[in-house]
């Protein structure tokens, strides 16, 4: 592959998640979780009038403002949750990926791990065999030995049946073995062995091959066993494949990692200190015995301040010093535009990149009124979408019509495969009240012709009706649905905010026969209750809402493979829209397994036919993706940010002005 388009995950290869924001600021835009374009510039644009000043004396410190909550949970490799602050935390805690990304978003080994080249050896049965060495002398932040043994503790805890019934989202298919391992069925994964010390063979089974982004499937990053498991645990191979000697895995051991942050045992530019849910915020400090980067970088701040920041009062906070860093600000009016005012005065900087990520109103699929493709096109067109986009991203944004960014290259050279194929859902109530009348909702809650005035019903089928709680059953046990969809919004989210206004409000929402229920909360209880995560309550597992506002942030790779299957063994982590939809999972498994590494052309066109299909399920509405802009005072040198390269990555190439 070419350029920017080498795009690959940071997750192991088939356990790749989306960012989720909860609207389109740092925090408030998103997971879960999510890429490429040759025409981007590999460094966002830095822009700031020239001022002298004398370096004062500061703090080595950076206090970072996220508009998204801490949710807590930093467990490894997003196997659960996926919020955006979560996974920047996770990021600069952890940074040992045999693969990893450069500003560009290409892939690239990781030489401060990586020991010379991968090898490669293609088996007869059509599997592939990668070999990885390590370096010597890599350490954690506790000073105790990385070895190989260490990258094959990863796999065997990450699939491992203890970490399946912690609920973890892993997926067992990539690495020969795992399945049976994963199942119980052996306690080995026959498709990974140690060489010796410093050496691991990995093989990928030809039912996944080939594979567009193959080269990331040698990737795996070091574990450190005494954090998931009481027993003294270790790896052995003896012949068969690695395995666990010492002891069982336990499954709430594992979940404890989740929530672990007195100084965890990790191997990252940063140790995390401190951690607290109710306060929000987090404090790293520099971990000396980090290697450096890829390129051997090393960071030169010494300790890192997460906190959160509301988004009506965040330019305000970086105006006071509250905090340093506003990171990928996109609302035009209150975020950007007071920004770049505070750059012009003087004394801040900025940088500004498109963005690999869209906002958008969430359905799930599976329940309710929103499990109709009808209602959801109806959604969609009874909202003026470009009036949304006008009125926040205020000229630094545009609608999408699908699950992509501005950035994504492929995005870029399908401007015409769009015009002729997809369908914009202009804003047309009229088109929505008919789509509606077709789809059935036709009826009044006692079963008579429906007029137009308040909720449309529908006659649906016993499965249809599932247990949907505003359900009306006849005397003749006719079960009709009421055109109510509840919606999921985040608190303080000015999408939230204008959405209402808009759409669940708006009077064409009304005359149409609707009712959108808006339920504020907790941007941490929205992500649970889209993910349906019952191990953090059960009261998330119960199917409650149709609709949530957020956004999703996309890896430098591009694999939707796994986030419509129509398996529900991947719903909820993955799949968290639950749409079954057999030629949509076709699609989008098809795109990257069934395309060689390399083969942009077919890989364009299989994604093309994706989007279509997307299109006209809409399984979310795609509201915008847009410019973003990360602010910061100009005491703050060298800080570079592009659309594959965020804060934790930057941060490392920065340092302060007058740093105590």
């Amino acid at each position: 592959m070419k350029g920017s388009k080498k795009l690959l995950s940071l997750l192991l290869a088939l356990a790749m998640v989306m960012t989720m924001l909860a609207g389109c600021s740092s925090g408030t835009d998103t997971t879960t979780a999510a890429a490429q374009s040759e025409e981007t510039e590999a460094v966002g644009e830095t822009s700031a009038p020239e001022t002298e000043a004398t370096v004062e004396s500061r703090p080595n410190r950076v206090i970072y403002g996220s508009t998204t909550e801490i949710s807590g949970d930093i467990g490894p490799g997003a196997w659960w949750t996926n919020n955006a602050t979560d996974q920047m935390i996770r990021n600069l805690i952890n940074d040992y990926s045999v693969m990893t990304f450069d500003p560009d978003g290409a892939m690239v080994v990781n030489s401060s791990v990586v020991n010379g080249e991968i090898g490669v050896t293609e088996n007869e049965d059509g599997s592939k065999t990668f070999t990885v060495t390590i370096n010597e002398g890599l350490t954690y932040n506790n000073g105790e030995p990385i070895t190989a043994a260490d990258f094959c503790a990863y796999a065997l805890v990450a699939y491992s049946p203890a970490a399946q019934e912690a609920g973890a989202g892993t997926v067992a298919l990539e690495i020969v073995g795992t399945p049976e391992y994963q199942s119980g069925e052996v306690n080995y994964i026959s498709g990974l062995h140690l060489v010796d010390e410093y050496t691991y063979a990995i093989t990928i089974s030809a039912d996944v091959l080939p594979y567009y982004y193959e080269e990331y499937y040698a990737s795996l990053s070091p574990l450190y066993l005494p954090m998931y498991a009481s027993a003294d645990l270790t790896v052995v191979d003896d012949g068969e494949g690695v395995y666990l000697s010492g002891g069982e895995l336990v499954a709430d051991e594992i979940t404890a990692t989740r929530y672990m942050y007195d100084s965890p045992v990790s191997a990252g530019p940063y140790t995390l200190v401190s951690l607290d849910t109710g306060t929000l915020q987090a404090t790293l400090e520099l971990n000396p015995n980090y290697a450096g980067n890829y390129e051997g970088q090393k960071p030169s701040i010494e300790t890192i301040v997460i906190v959160k920041t509301e988004t009506s009062t965040a330019i305000d906070s970086l105006r006071t010093g509250a905090v340093d860093v506003l990171d990928t600000l996109s609302d035009g009016n209150t975020e950007i535009n007071p920004a770049l005012d505070l750059v012009e005065a003087g004394g801040y900087d900025y940088v500004s990149f498109e963005r690999n990520g869209y906002g958008k109103l969430q359905f799930a699929c599976d329940f309710g009124p929103t499990q109709f493709p009808a209602v959801r096109q109806a959604v969609a067109l009874l909202l003026d979408r470009n009036e949304f986009a006008n009125q926040f991203c205020a000229g630094y944004g545009s609608v999408v019509d699908g699950p992509y960014g501005l950035c994504m290259w492929m995005y870029k050279e399908s401007t015409e495969f769009f015009a002729d194929n997809i369908d914009t859902y202009a804003y047309d109530p009229e088109r929505a009240v008919q789509l509606l009348e077709e789809d059935g909702w036709t009826l009044n809650a006692d079963g008579t012709e429906y007029l137009g005035t308040g909720v449309r019903y529908k006659e649906v089928t016993p499965e249809e009706a599932g247990d949907y709680a505003l359900n009306v059953t006849l005397d003749d046990g006719r079960i009709l649905m009421p055109l109510h969809i509840m919606w999921a919004s985040s608190e303080d989210n000015p999408v939230s905010e204008l959405l209402a206004v808009m759409l669940s409000n708006g009077e064409q929402t009304a005359q149409a026969g609707m009712v959108i229920e808006e339920t504020v909360m907790s941007f941490s209880d929205l992500m649970n209750y889209m993910y349906r995560d019952a191990t953090v309550d059960a009261r998330y597992g119960v199917p409650t809402y149709g609709m949530f506002n957020l956004a999703a942030g996309f890896t430098q790779m591009y694999d939707q493979s796994f986030y419509y299957s129509t398996d529900p063994a991947y719903w909820g982590t993955y799949n968290n829209n639950f749409i079954a939809d057999e030629q949509l999972a076709d699609l989008a498994w098809n795109m990257v397994y069934g395309v060689e590494a390399g083969d942009d052309e077919t890989y364009l066109d299989m994604w093309q036919q994706f989007m279509d299909r997307w299109n006209e399920l809409l399984p979310d509405v795609p509201l915008y993706s847009n410019i973003y802009y990360t602010v910061f005072p100009d005491w703050l040198e060298g800080y570079s940010q592009s659309s594959y390269w965020d804060f934790s990555q930057a941060i490392l190439y920065a340092s302060i002005a007058g740093a105590e």
